[in-house]
């Protein structure tokens, strides 16, 4: 019966692909004298019936082998040796067996270690290049805004102290006012010039005469840097004390172009009201008071319209400057 199973050609084909495996594998269950250098398919029917307890004992032992076999011979020599190790008897082969297990062991842990992927660490030379260059850029765009948002503040503070040099404001109008020379003056007396004028008063300890002459010295520098004559006008807001001749003394003392201009008090407050000029009575003491009133400088094109005005922040050279770019403006678009 056990030659007849022998004997099927496809079992003779397993059974001496298992042959081969217990034979690499070196067990040590079955001595070498049960299977003489012989393949279980050679194998006398009476052998493998007196074998074959021993035989089923070994492959029980080493199915763990059978199941996790690789092609790695590092692997299953490794694995083969344990297995010799456990089997041995004798205090001596478990010795060598405990230390040939030992290395083989750590060969594996190797083995193993060494089939993980090595991981970088967690700054990397091009984490670095690309956070150096974005550090970089953000420190640029804050500085390129910080220098934006200055040049836009600067612009605006000039744009404030120089005043409005864009459209116009409603700043000027008709009046009916009298001359230093007793003679009756409009707004169209002073057509096809250009203008400036300021509203002040004859009795002004200080702020007065220092804006006098400054415009009287700003209209000669015009002249002299550009060739245009700009008229010079003073207009007052105490009536009740600059009469004709009053006025008439006090512009001789600035530039002899300079035209003064009186009126009666309600003339004159409509001129104020139309150029936007603020003017009040303080410390009035019987007839000696002083005017609080507005420090500006207007100046009026050809047709007397406005143009721009000038503060008290302005010097002889700067008034004389901003006139002048202004004409030239004026020019540039009517041209």
């Amino acid at each position: 019966m056990t030659s007849s199973f022998l004997r099927n050609s496809s079992l003779r084909h397993i059974i001496h692909s298992f042959n081969s495996k217990m034979y690499s594998s070196k067990f040590g269950i079955l001595s070498h004298d049960s299977f003489p250098n012989s393949t279980l398919a050679s194998l006398s029917p009476e052998n493998f019936t007196t074998n074959q307890y021993k035989l089923l004992c070994a492959f029980s032992m080493n199915r763990r082998f059978l199941c996790t076999c690789t092609n790695n011979p590092a692997a299953n020599q490794s694995a083969s040796s344990k297995v010799g190790a456990t089997q041995s008897s004798e205090p001596a082969e478990g010795s060598s067996g405990n230390k040939n297990g030992g290395q083989n062991s750590g060969g594996t842990q190797n083995t193993q270690q060494e089939g993980k992927p090595v991981r970088g660490g967690p700054v990397s030379w091009m984490s670095f290049f690309l956070l150096l260059c974005t550090g970089a850029g953000l420190v640029y765009y804050y500085d390129r805004e910080k220098r934006r948002r200055i040049e836009g503040i600067n612009s605006a503070s000039n744009t404030v102290k120089q005043g409005p040099s864009v459209g116009k404001a409603a700043i000027g109008g008709p009046f009916n006012l009298i001359d230093h020379n007793g003679k009756a003056v409009t707004d169209k007396d002073y057509l096809g010039k250009w203008n400036l004028m300021y509203f002040g008063f004859t009795h002004c300890p200080d702020i007065c005469p220092d804006e006098l002459q400054k415009m009287a010295s700003a209209i000669d520098k015009i002249k002299a840097k550009s060739g245009i004559e700009v008229v010079p006008i003073f207009i007052s807001v105490d009536p009740e004390r600059d009469t004709v001749e009053q006025v008439r003394e006090y512009v001789k003392e600035f530039h002899p172009k300079l035209i003064g201009i009186t009126g009666s008090p309600d003339e004159i407050k409509k001129a104020a009201r139309a150029y936007r000029v603020y003017y009040m009575k303080t410390e009035e003491e019987g007839s000696d008071y002083l005017v609080d009133h507005s420090i500006v400088m207007y100046l009026m094109d050809p047709n007397m319209e406005f143009v721009k005005f000038f503060g008290k922040n302005f010097d002889d050279t700067s008034l004389a400057d901003g006139v002048i770019h202004e004409i030239k403006q004026y020019k540039k678009v009517k041209a």
